[in-house]
């Protein structure tokens, strides 16, 4: 996620440097095809950069609409993990109490053991989400546990189900109480919802359709702006059909970069942030003093 509240020359270039210079050779071709063939027979119509201006506009701002509310419903959709987790860990500690069958010591484990387990809920989903390889999710579970769930098509939601058996175990043997009981398994239910709307939105394929009409309309959009304006501004056309394009492609990429965002990239969703901050705070409520470190902005600009 972009965190830098000015945006680098240096980032422009090397973002839109390579159809920047596309987009100028393509007015030069429309220039001289205009100057050597069109104009030999008729003049490019004015009214067709015209409509296909407006139109464009409007084809652009939704899809940039479109990618922005994915976007933001992914951030909002952790942002609720983050509040949930806390609430979570603080359920586990705080509602179970020691019991006949439960001792003090054997208590504490537990706790221990489903606080851990839910960080590696968090980095099992994150994970899935990203189509990663990394399996950081096997330091906070015991190797037998790390063997069953991996056993499963979903690591993440087999974790959760481990915490099911957790809260039923705790209510049998007389650690939490019916009440608490719901308001754990509340938490779970909510766990639940979030992973798969997070699942539903990185499984979900924006539309090639857009994509693909939206760009190659604003290449005949350039085209012919370059074609008209060069009827009564000459060579100059080339930099006026230029500049114009860069516009609508630099537009229509900033929707572009946030269509997916679970993906490592400036413009997501910082997972590995996220994520690091809910383990730091979840050791730290549980007395733990092998804390890792927040990550790191990079360069300055962005935190992945």
């Amino acid at each position: 996620m972009l965190i830098s509240k000015n945006v680098r020359i240096g980032r422009i270039i090397s973002g839109t440097g390579r159809y920047a210079m596309f987009d100028l050779l393509i007015c030069v071709v429309a220039f001289f095809l205009n100057e050597y063939v069109v104009s030999q027979y008729f003049a490019f119509p004015a009214v067709i950069p015209t409509i296909l201006g407006t139109a464009l506009a409007f084809f652009v701002g939704f899809n940039n609409n479109q990618s922005y509310d994915r976007w933001w419903e992914a951030r909002k959709i952790w942002g609720a993990i983050v509040n949930d987790s806390r609430t979570w860990a603080r359920q586990v500690i705080h509602y179970t109490t020691a019991s006949e069958s439960l001792s003090e010591q054997e208590l504490l484990n537990l706790r221990h053991t489903a606080v851990k387990r839910h960080i590696a809920f968090l980095y099992a989903l994150k994970k899935n989400l990203r189509k990663s390889d990394v399996k950081e999710h096997g330091r906070y579970i015991s190797p037998e546990e790390f063997a069953e769930v991996e056993k499963a098509a979903n690591v993440h939601n087999a974790i959760l189900s481990y915490q099911s058996t957790f809260i039923e175990d705790l209510y049998q043997r007389g650690a939490i109480d019916g009440f608490r009981f719901m308001e754990m398994n509340r938490m779970i239910v909510n766990f639940c919802d979030e992973m798969g709307k997070s699942e539903r939105i990185a499984n979900t394929v924006f539309p090639t359709t857009y994509n693909y009409y939206t760009r190659s309309f604003i290449w005949i959009f350039i085209i012919s702006t370059t074609m008209v304006t060069a009827n009564a501004i000459g060579y100059w056309s080339i930099l006026f059909g230029a500049l114009v394009g860069y516009v609508f492609l630099t537009t229509h990429s900033v929707g572009q970069a946030l269509v997916n965002p679970f993906e490592p990239l400036p413009t997501g969703v910082p997972l590995d942030q996220i994520t690091r901050t809910i383990e730091i705070n979840l050791l730290q409520m549980l007395g733990e003093t092998d804390i890792p470190e927040p990550v790191q902005i990079i360069d300055g600009d962005y935190i992945l």
